[in-house]
């Protein structure tokens, strides 16, 4: 029987990671709207995220700080024994997440670096990178051992809020997976960790709390086959799912816990 290449779905990304079975994942990665993101966004240094009558930007709830915690327990659960974990984040974000997932059993290895290969906006020696923490459950090889621990991949100009090239997903995929392995992301915005798995034959799960993200993930994941999908998920136009500037507004938020 043929597998279904993906799995979708738009609920609170804790209560969606509940709901999988304990060790049926081996691989996960993922990027939150971390907490930062809003104290940038303040001081006008996130222009994309700002609010303004030209750029509406509550595209994605902020995912609270104070709920790392109960995150990196349900992700430490549901990846299988000797399994790796991705977080995708900002240098003040690392110092928060790091001793929650050390906490709910992680090892912590290092930090992967992003390079954008151009910068962004800021005012303090504006970033041209993002942190990837690497974290372990039990213990596993990388597949290749000779990959540099800085990712050097073009941002995505004029896509969706935060995209990230499926490139950067795929090199810590083909490094902590195998074909036909499951590869998760509880925040997956439109996809692109979903569009690496399939390019890499991995079946993908995946779950973000806008259901209008959710329809455009859909869409672009299809061309690795028919998913399965929440059936009361909004149409999506052409425009969005060419994805300039597209300005996506959540009809839920993270609650704080």
């Amino acid at each position: 029987m043929t597998q279904i290449p993906f799995e979708l779905s738009a609920k609170d990304a804790v209560a969606w990671l509940q709901e999988l079975p304990d060790a049926s994942v081996d691989l996960l990665i993922t990027d939150p709207a971390y907490e930062s993101l809003e104290k940038h966004r303040a001081v006008g240094t996130t222009t994309r995220l700002k609010h303004s009558k030209s750029s509406s930007n509550d595209w994605f709830a902020i995912f609270p700080n104070a709920r790392f915690g109960e995150l990196f327990r349900e992700v430490y659960r549901v990846l299988k024994p000797d399994s790796h974990f991705y977080l995708l984040c900002d240098a003040e974000t690392m110092f928060v997440a790091r001793p929650e997932a050390e906490q709910a059993g992680f090892k912590f290895w290092k930090p992967l670096v992003w390079d954008k290969c151009t910068i962004g906006m800021g005012y303090h020696y504006r970033a041209r990178y993002e942190l990837i923490l690497f974290f372990e459950k039990g213990k596993r090889r990388l597949n290749d051992l000779g990959v540099p621990d800085i990712i050097t991949v073009p941002r995505v100009r004029g896509g969706y809020p935060a995209e990230k090239p499926p490139e950067v997903a795929g090199v810590l995929i083909q490094q902590s997976s195998s074909p036909g392995d499951v590869v998760v992301d509880p925040f997956m915005g439109s996809g692109s960790v979903g569009i690496a798995a399939g390019r890499l034959k991995r079946r993908f799960l995946g779950n973000d709390l806008n259901p209008e993200a959710v329809r455009i993930a859909a869409s672009r994941l299809r061309e690795f086959g028919e998913g399965r999908v929440p059936d009361d998920l909004p149409e999506v136009s052409d425009e969005q799912l060419d994805l300039p500037e597209v300005r996506l507004k959540p009809d839920t938020t993270y609650p704080t816990r």
